[in-house]
């Protein structure tokens, strides 16, 4: 478990500029009243083992994580399927937004009203 914590506490640490701009849009309930973790493990099991993903953002209320997607992600398509797929199994949505997305910040906090 404490692996697990560590992990999402060294991700927030290090969060990205598209990610620190979505945190100051989502932080403290501002979409809707909805409240979001931000680098929040999602736990399964897989094959009979304790697995976990560390979600960009997270949110309860709409079982809906929300990732951020850089140029990494071009090269982990199957990756980034794999772990959709996953989570969706869990009853949670998938949404992932570009980093160019975000960078249109009225927008972007547009679209998140109406999810």
């Amino acid at each position: 478990m404490g692996f697990v914590i560590d992990t999402a506490r060294n991700l927030r640490r290090k969060q990205t500029p598209s990610e620190s701009i979505v945190w100051e849009i989502v932080r403290n309930r501002q979409i809707n009243n909805k409240k979001f973790l931000r680098q929040h493990p999602i736990r399964f099991m897989y094959h009979g083992r304790k697995r976990f993903f560390v979600a960009d953002f997270y949110c309860a209320k709409l079982k809906l994580v929300l990732e951020i997607d850089g140029k990494i992600h071009e090269r982990q398509k199957d990756y980034d399927e794999l772990r959709t797929f996953i989570i969706n199994q869990l009853g949670i949505r998938v949404v992932r937004v570009t980093n160019e997305a975000v960078a249109d910040t009225e927008k972007f906090r547009e679209w998140l009203i109406q999810l």
